[in-house]
């Protein structure tokens, strides 16, 4: 399908504008967390309490979220086994000044206190338990690892399969897109669970296929214009496959919207941090990522030319210097 025909726009020409728009967002959104203390941490990070209830009838999760309003207002209420059993697993944070042990049985007094008082019907509490902040920092810890771990491999596969050069740009996209996307986060007043962190993994997937998809049109042209300058290359190639990247980004983006509109509160978070992720990965991927090969390959050239330049010069001079010793001798 063809949506735009034989386009030729120049976005390299706004590399400027869109690095300082990047910076803008990004400096905004870390001076709000650094503000904030950090972002918000889910129960899977902080620690909470867990209780399975299984109702006699069907009940909705809103109904059951409505009932735990007097509970706490950082509840997670989601669908539990099969959902023809009518098992609801519920989620609270854990209470401050109050001990581990303590905290899980007040977090599931007051669940099953809330539910009783409600008109919800008959229930069964199948089990209880308690997600420690030690287990939380263990968490958190190893989400930070699967993301630079995975940037690690991006950068070696995309240095090995094209240029240095291009891993760098792809790298640098990648960490923009989960800067911006945590900024956003952050404006929007998100926590950080491990469902934001499984959108943010994937974000990195989709930024750097994305990414990529151009860059192997940027090596292709580079043969069959070899005449023409790097920024006219990957402009060629960012206008020869940017209706695959509208039509990609489009299709992604609608399918997480809905999921954000029509999946409910425990999806939210997720499908909101892929929605940003994939709008900040299609920008950057045209801008950023793009930007940042040229002006390393304009640094590399610059260099280069200046270390020729001072070789010769130095030729020049030990020339001169062998010409006046000689002259030097014949008088």
């Amino acid at each position: 399908m063809q949506i735009l025909k034989a386009p030729n726009y120049d976005f390299l020409k706004l590399r400027g504008y869109g690095l300082a728009l990047s910076l803008a967002v990004i400096g905004s959104g870390l001076a709000l967390m650094a503000a904030r203390g950090g972002l918000p941490l889910g129960i899977d990070f902080s620690g909470g309490t867990i209780v399975i209830v299984k109702f006699q009838d069907a009940v909705s999760h809103d109904a059951v979220r409505d009932a735990l309003n007097t509970v706490s207002n950082e509840k997670v209420v989601q669908a539990y086994g099969d959902p023809s059993a009518r098992e609801v697993l519920i989620r609270l944070p854990q209470m401050s000044g109050v001990e581990e042990g303590a905290s899980l049985e007040a977090g599931s007094t007051a669940v099953v206190a809330a539910l009783g008082q409600s008109n919800l019907g008959s229930f069964d509490v199948l089990s209880t338990e308690i997600v420690g902040p030690v287990i939380g920092a263990e968490l958190q810890r190893r989400g930070v690892y699967a993301t630079l771990a995975s940037l690690g491999g991006i950068l070696a596969y995309v240095a090995f399969r094209f240029r240095l050069s291009f891993a760098v740009g792809a790298v640098v996209a990648v960490f923009h897109d989960i800067l911006v996307t945590l900024a956003f986060l952050a404006f929007f007043g998100y926590e950080l669970s491990l469902n934001v962190v499984a959108a943010l993994l994937t974000i990195t997937g989709y930024s750097v296929n994305d990414t990529i998809v151009i860059f192997d049109r940027v090596r292709e042209n580079l043969r069959s214009m070899r005449r023409d300058a790097l920024p006219e290359v990957i402009n060629a190639s960012i206008n020869q496959t940017l209706a695959r990247t509208i039509i990609t980004s489009s299709t992604t983006g609608m399918a997480v919207l809905a999921l954000f509109l029509f999946g409910g509160e425990v999806l939210r978070g997720f499908a909101f941090t892929m929605l940003v992720g994939i709008i900040s990965g299609t920008y950057s991927t045209v801008i950023i990522a793009s930007s940042i090969v040229v002006l390393l390959t304009q640094r590399r050239v610059a260099s280069g030319r200046n270390a020729a330049g001072s070789t010769a010069s130095q030729a020049r001079n030990q020339k001169q210097a062998k010409k006046a010793k000689a002259r030097a001798r014949a008088s």
